[in-house]
Formats: C-alpha cells, sequence, structure tokens
C-alpha cells in the first residue's frame, strides 16, 4: 500500500476525476479485493431528457467527505478507502463521484463501497443544478 493512512484519498474539486488512481491509492499486498464505483451524468432523470449537469458543493463538502471516509476506513475488515466527488460543469458521460475500497475478500469489499456511496449521498452537501432539453432546468439535492 502506498501509505499507512487507510484514507489515501477523499477529495471534492472541479478536475476530471481518475478511476485507475483511486484504484491505486487502495491496493496493496494485504488487499484480495478492490472495489470501485463510478457515479456517471445520465442523459435523462425521471422521465426527462437531461443536457448538462453542475455541481455546487458548500464549502464544508471536503471535511464532510474526509469524515464519511474515516468511518468506513475504521471497520477493521477495510484496508484502505479512496473516494472524490467532482463540482463544476460535467456533460452526459463524465464521472461526478469515485469511490474505491479494498479489503481482504470481496463480499467486504463489495459492503464496504456501498456503505462509502450511500453515506456520501445521504450527508455530502453538493447540490445538482439539471438543465433540461425542454428548456427547463431544476437544483436538487445530490442524495
Amino acid at each position: 500500500m502506498t501509505s499507512a493512512e487507510p484514507v489515501r484519498i477523499a477529495e471534492v474539486g472541479d478536475i476530471p476525476l481518475d478511476l485507475a488512481a483511486h484504484e491505486q491509492a487502495v491496493a496493496g499486498p494485504r488487499a484480495g479485493a478492490v472495489v470501485s464505483f463510478q457515479g456517471v451524468v445520465r442523459d435523462h432523470d425521471h422521465g426527462r431528457s437531461v443536457t448538462v449537469l453542475e455541481y455546487e458543493g458548500h464549502p464544508t463538502a471536503a471535511a464532510v467527505l474526509r469524515e464519511v471516509a474515516e468511518e468506513v476506513a475504521a471497520d477493521p475488515q477495510v484496508h484502505a478507502v479512496a473516494i472524490s466527488h467532482r463540482v463544476g460543469k460535467l456533460g452526459i458521460g463524465d464521472v461526478a463521484l469515485i469511490a474505491s475500497v479494498s479489503t481482504a475478500h470481496r463480499a467486504a469489499a463489495f459492503a464496504a463501497c456501498a456503505r462509502l456511496v450511500d453515506e456520501a449521498k445521504a450527508r455530502l452537501p453538493i447540490w445538482k443544478h439539471q438543465v433540461f432539453a425542454d428548456g427547463t432546468d431544476e437544483w436538487v439535492n445530490c442524495p
């Protein structure tokens, strides 16, 4: 592993996210499983065609994301976690969220990654501005 610190990445920023960097950050000789999730901007929401999303984060978003990551990393089965959320204008197909987790076994890795994503989505103070093909728009809280 690259560090003794179990939270390898916990970032909110406006640059494109890198799945390979997140997976590499949590990999190591003790890790028998690395599970990752990518949240990708889709072209629809509740039956409406989406053309673009813009994410806006509260100034505390990075601290909240680190707190969530530390809670998941505290599980003794978890070796390391990496999670990032992108803010700013994203197009269809862009990656908005990446979460990666390493453990000794796959079941624990899947469970920890799901918990990491679910907790981040429930608690992260990030909102998205959706613009629809018909010219209308709306702001929604990410959870």
